[in-house]
């Protein structure tokens, strides 16, 4: 991600699982990182992404549970998208009341992005997307500043993660290992 352009940031309060699966897809190809690298058509292809990732028909063809687009980004359109550009399966696995050293431990070492949907005690509200992770630290996008920032264990264990000003994490969507 170091070579990926700075401050790409999602275009609207919605639109941030749709910004981070723009920044996945453009990891996984160069081609398409050279088409999305400006906030301009970043903005245009991440609404195009929230349009098709909320539709009644998944990324593989296949019909999916209805979500109001208001809502943003559900975690199993994220993980479907996150399969057809990897080609690895993925699966969402609730996280908020799981021991966070277990919730934690799935994001490091990974080979490919797995997206966090982080919120309040109440309610999920923001999707990051963790590009790396070590037992110490994650490496993460997030789409309300368009930045990578560095996110220690402790605050991801703690549910002090301050990401888009949200704390708690909600779900992960992890590749299989």
């Amino acid at each position: 991600m170091a070579d990926f352009p700075d401050g790409l940031e999602q275009p609207d309060q919605r639109s941030c699982g749709a910004a981070c699966l723009v920044v996945a897809q453009a990891l996984r190809d160069l081609g398409y990182r050279r088409r999305v690298e400006d906030q301009e058509t970043f903005t245009s292809e991440t609404l195009s992404m929230h349009a098709r990732v909320t539709s009644s028909v998944d990324v593989a063809g296949h019909i999916q549970p209805p979500w109001p687009q208001a809502l943003g980004t559900p975690p199993w359109a994220v993980a479907r998208q996150l399969e057809g550009t990897s080609r690895v399966p993925h699966r969402t696995v609730p996280v908020r009341w799981r021991d966070g050293d277990a919730t934690y431990g799935d994001l490091v070492g990974l080979h490919r992005p797995a997206a966090v949907y982080v919120g309040n005690d109440w309610l999920p509200r923001h999707v990051v997307l963790v590009l790396e992770g070590t037992h110490t630290r994650l490496q993460v996008y997030e789409p309300a500043s368009g930045r990578v920032v560095a996110v220690d264990r402790d605050r991801f264990v703690g549910h002090k993660l301050r990401l888009g000003g949200w704390d708690v994490p909600w779900f992960t969507v992890v590749p299989q290992k």
